[in-house]
């Protein structure tokens, strides 16, 4: 069989708790609100359950649309190009009124880490743009970069990705830009190792990626969006449907966390994780990606 461009390298994070959380069934309709690259979808699909995909950047859609088109031809789905926080408006246009099982995912997806030119990865030299729908956005990155005081930046840093060394990475980049414009992802990259060097700092992770982090949070602003699109998704959830959460940064695991305590306080749910479900060290080894992953769940009452 064709193998389609996501098929290859898409590992969707924590699927197995994913799906037995979701409880699906059969012949039910769940929405995949960040589509990604449809590893969950397609397992769901496996399961006999219907999926309404969404994702708001047109180009992991399109390539989406092509793996689903190859591993589940005949399964029942739609897709629909959109942020989440227009999800009950997408969920009325598909016509659709009891909404089993919501799923976020928050992560970046496979396709986008991939380099297709949209500067989400900091592993291949691309510039530095960052929108998830650059038909509709007109901020991107290396705009923030050209733009934002040192103040700013710092706050940015810290404020979405909780980067210790904010400060003398926002200071490098205001001197570096002085003397020309940083536009490339390589360029930022090699930036921020230099002041981990001069800092003698050492990390698990590349040092690179609390900031691209920050600015991808930034540039989609994506906390406002994900408060919004919360609201949204427990609108059209059926009684007795299940909302399920992966979140890879502290402040989007932080909002997801208080509004499931305030509707479990108010007696609009039940929260079915009492703490949130991280990936195993086996998963971790397959997939680095998932070791900030926390999978949050809750039911409607």
């Amino acid at each position: 069989m064709k193998k389609s461009q996501t098929s290859e390298f898409h590992q969707p994070v924590l699927l197995q708790e994913v799906i037995k959380l979701l409880a699906v069934k059969p012949g039910q309709w769940y929405v995949d609100a960040t589509l990604g690259g449809a590893g969950h979808t397609t397992k769901i699909l496996k399961r006999k359950g219907k999926v309404l995909g969404i994702d708001w950047d047109k180009e992991a859609l399109r390539a989406a649309k092509e793996h689903l088109s190859l591993v589940c031809p005949d399964a029942p789905w739609r897709l629909f190009q959109g942020n989440f926080t227009q999800l009950e408006e997408i969920v009325l246009k598909a016509k659709l009124n009891r909404i089993k099982g919501i799923l976020f995912d928050l992560g970046v997806s496979s396709y986008q880490l991939g380099g297709h030119g949209r500067g989400f990865s900091f592993q291949v030299n691309e510039e530095l743009d960052m929108r998830m729908d650059p038909e509709k956005q007109q901020v991107t990155a290396k705009d923030l970069l050209a733009a934002l005081n040192e103040g700013e930046l710092r706050e940015i840093f810290e404020k979405f990705a909780q980067e210790a060394l904010a400060k003398p990475i926002a200071r490098r980049i205001v001197l570096e830009r002085q003397r020309i414009p940083i536009q490339t992802t390589l360029q930022l990259k090699k930036l921020i190792w230099e002041v981990y060097r001069r800092k003698q700092r050492g990390k698990r992770i590349d040092p690179a990626t609390k900031v691209f982090q920050a600015l991808r949070i930034a540039v989609n602003d994506e906390l406002h969006n994900l408060e919004s699109g919360l609201a949204k998704a427990w609108l059209v959830l059926a009684k007795g449907g299940r909302l399920v959460v992966i979140s890879f940064h502290e402040g989007e695991d932080r909002i997801v966390k208080n509004q499931f305590r305030e509707w479990a306080k108010n007696g609009l749910g039940k929260i079915l994780t009492n703490k949130p479900i991280q990936a195993q060290s086996l998963e971790i080894i397959k997939n680095p990606r998932s070791r900030s992953a926390k999978l949050r769940a809750i039911i409607k009452k």
